[in-house]
């Protein structure tokens, strides 16, 4: 008995010595188009970069892309305090915002960002079959149309397969509101068009886990788009998708919703382990 306790002393040990030797790095305003593309657009080149946040004596790390909320009218990129110190790297990304360009302009940028994260976070030390996307509310959404629309990806030369998880925190699985109130719909009608996640719901698409806030506390029934999502997808044939209502939160339900977040990041890293 004393070996095992001491066997598991030495253990929780070793695991704490190890996290405590990650050291952290942040490297900010990245710009995540190419420099062509930034000197043709005074918006893209101010708008359009990426702050890093990653382990700088680790290598072959995850990547968490995570996308603000907002409505796709305003928010700043950001780096959850929550998610940081988990041996993971995080991108907070910003972009374009309606009205001074078209809400679409917004899943363009998306796009750009994460095909940045696969074709520069080895550059950094990390693992770019690892790259998760997440976001809040409108960065949500973002995560789901390039996830789940192919098109958007492969517009920048990546496969959305390739994507290991998506993991939308409070996302409008139906078209955003934005993009209605721009073609004269009102927000309490819902549509489901080509700007609807909802649209592209597919067997193959990577593990999929929707976070929502109560049905109760919900702004415009975002459970319920949420629950029809997760519905579609298990009838599609899709065998990874998951949904959690968090009872008590309303739409701002980031901070219960970062434990789920990170407990699936590390959920299917280590499934990709056992499989190798």
């Amino acid at each position: 008995m004393k070996k095992l306790l001491f066997l598991l002393s030495f253990i929780i040990f070793s695991v704490s010595a190890f996290a405590q030797k990650l050291e952290y790095e942040t490297k900010s305003n990245i710009q995540y188009y190419n420099a062509t593309v930034n000197k043709s657009d005074s918006y893209i080149n101010e708008r359009c970069v990426l702050d890093i946040y990653y382990p700088k004596n680790s290598k072959n790390f995850a990547t968490i892309v995570w996308f603000h909320g907002g409505g796709l009218t305003g928010g700043n990129k950001e780096i959850p305090e929550a998610l940081k110190n988990k041996g993971f790297a995080i991108i907070g990304v910003n972009y374009r915002l309606s009205p001074k360009v078209k809400a679409e302009k917004a899943i363009e940028d998306a796009a750009a960002a994460v095909a940045w994260a696969f074709n520069n976070i080895s550059n950094y030390g990390g693992d770019s079959s690892q790259i998760f996307v997440s976001g809040h509310s409108a960065g949500g959404y973002l995560g789901m149309m390039i996830g789940l629309d192919k098109k958007w990806l492969q517009k920048e030369g990546i496969d959305a397969n390739k994507i290991a998880g998506l993991i939308p925190f409070s996302g409008q699985c139906i078209t955003h509101f934005e993009i209605r109130r721009e073609n004269g719909i009102p927000d309490t009608t819902p549509t489901i068009d080509a700007y609807a996640p909802l649209f592209y719901v597919r067997a193959d698409a990577p593990p999929l886990l929707l976070i929502t806030g109560d049905r109760e506390l919900e702004m415009l029934g975002r459970y319920e788009e949420n629950a029809y999502m997760a519905r579609m997808m298990k009838l599609k044939g899709h065998k990874q998708t998951k949904l959690y209502e968090l009872d008590g939160y309303g739409h701002g339900m980031t901070e219960p919703g970062f434990p789920l977040l990170v407990n699936e990041v590390n959920r299917i890293l280590k499934e990709k382990q056992t499989k190798k």
